[in-house]
């Protein structure tokens, strides 16, 4: 499933961390961040989500170092069984894909939108009548996909839209630069929000993080 990598190396791109690594297991991360130093994506031999246990297990045994992260396209209580003490689950979320279409979001009265590019990085910032940030996104490139990253609407401007016009946003700069395809991991209640603009679960998103050492 090139989804699967796509996703990782967008990911990778908009969090500014390495390229992604080839390995056995799939792809390595050095993401380098106090929360998190490596993360690891579990791929199936041919790309996809159909990972080998007995290969996870030897990665995950192998491991060692704190807030290294393990991530997968299972269901969490699967993968749960391949992980001793010491590793915490993250909050539980899925793959998702969609082909990209121009969206032509409106913003809500009140509101403008600003849309940045840098480094391979696009951002889309909703702000208020007097420039307060109120939502903001951004997504990172891999092959034909665009990868949404970090979409947030700040509590106090929740349930006015400002999500979808956000999407909306680097979709249709996404779709001018030629791209076809978006990717994301969602949470539960992002689903619910993707699922209304069409977006496809194609797979569960689970993870793993060694716990930090105690100070």
């Amino acid at each position: 499933m090139d989804v699967a990598r796509w996703w990782a190396e967008g990911w990778a791109v908009s969090r500014r961390a390495p390229a992604p690594v080839d390995e056995p297991w799939g792809l390595r991360i050095d993401v380098g961040q106090p929360a998190q130093k490596v993360r690891h994506v579990l791929l199936g031999a041919d790309g996809g989500t159909d990972v080998d246990p007995g290969t996870a297990r030897a990665l995950v045994a192998s491991l060692g170092e704190p807030t290294t992260c393990v991530k997968g396209f299972l269901p969490q209580d699967v993968m749960a069984d391949w992980f001793p003490a010491g590793w915490e689950p993250v909050e539980a979320c899925f793959l998702m894909a969609v082909d990209l279409r121009p969206a032509y979001a409106r913003v809500p009265e009140g509101y403008t939108v600003a849309v940045e590019t840098e480094g391979g990085v696009t951002r889309a910032h909703v702000l208020t009548a007097d420039g307060r940030p109120a939502a903001v996104g951004q997504t990172g490139r891999s092959g034909p996909a665009c990868v949404y990253d970090q979409i947030v609407t700040e509590p106090a401007h929740r349930r006015r839209g400002l999500g979808t016009v956000v999407m909306g946003a680097l979709t249709d700069a996404a779709v001018e630069d030629g791209l076809s395809v978006g990717v994301l991991g969602a949470t539960v209640q992002g689903r619910a929000l993707y699922e209304t603009l069409g977006w496809k679960t194609l797979a569960p998103l689970s993870g793993f993080v060694l716990r930090p050492a105690a100070p």
